[in-house]
């Protein structure tokens, strides 16, 4: 497999921010209510692990992506984001989106606690509204709210792990919904819920 794009040196922007700066500009924008969330959130998924990558295949374009590091020196890495969101995209309409920082780390986590060594293979990202629109009168599982309208789901499976064992880890981490199909799991980062096989 070719890679989608050249590893390049990172050039990490330190756009990170302390909890009072950011205390303080959530309360100058009068959102102090939504500060102790943010907090909560940033420091939950965001552990404080130095580096994190992600090797992915596109099973429907053949693209992929070698250590992509999305997560260096406790940050996140702005052009490595740009590259996931370029291969996460909706490859039936080929349009982008912002892809979820937090659905990379949960799919990182997963392929730590499976202790998988292969490529994750992505075969949905990012879900386009009239693709979703077509999904939808084609199964009646697809969601008219999908997370991946929202760029907060992928269905993924790892080449050297059942799907079962690629739900439980999701599971264990409590971190958004898992879904169970016969070729893929469903990951996504909106509120905790579980469908499928157990």
């Amino acid at each position: 497999m070719e890679n989608f794009i050249a590893q390049k040196d990172l050039q990490v922007l330190d756009t990170s921010l302390s909890r009072r700066q950011l205390i303080k500009g959530v309360g100058k924008l009068g959102l102090l209510m939504a500060a102790p969330t943010l907090l909560t959130l940033s420091s939950k998924v965001f552990a404080s692990v130095p580096e994190k990558s992600l090797n992915v295949y596109n099973t429907h374009t053949g693209e992929s992506l070698k250590k992509c590091m999305f997560w260096f020196d406790g940050k996140l890495n702005p052009e490595a984001m740009t590259d996931l969101n370029r291969l996460f995209r909706d490859h039936r309409t080929n349009q982008e989106c912002t892809m979820d920082p937090n659905l990379m780390h949960l799919i990182h986590n997963i392929l730590e606690k499976t202790e998988s060594r292969q490529m994750v293979h992505l075969i949905s990202g990012y879900r386009s509204p009239k693709t979703n629109t077509i999904l939808r009168k084609k199964s009646c599982g697809v969601a008219s709210n999908s997370q991946h309208l929202s760029g907060k789901a992928a269905d993924i499976m790892f080449p050297d792990r059942t799907m079962k064992q690629v739900q439980q880890a999701a599971k264990s981490l409590k971190a958004g919904g898992v879904g169970r199909y016969a070729q893929f799991v469903h990951v996504d980062t909106g509120r905790v819920r579980y469908w499928g096989p157990s």
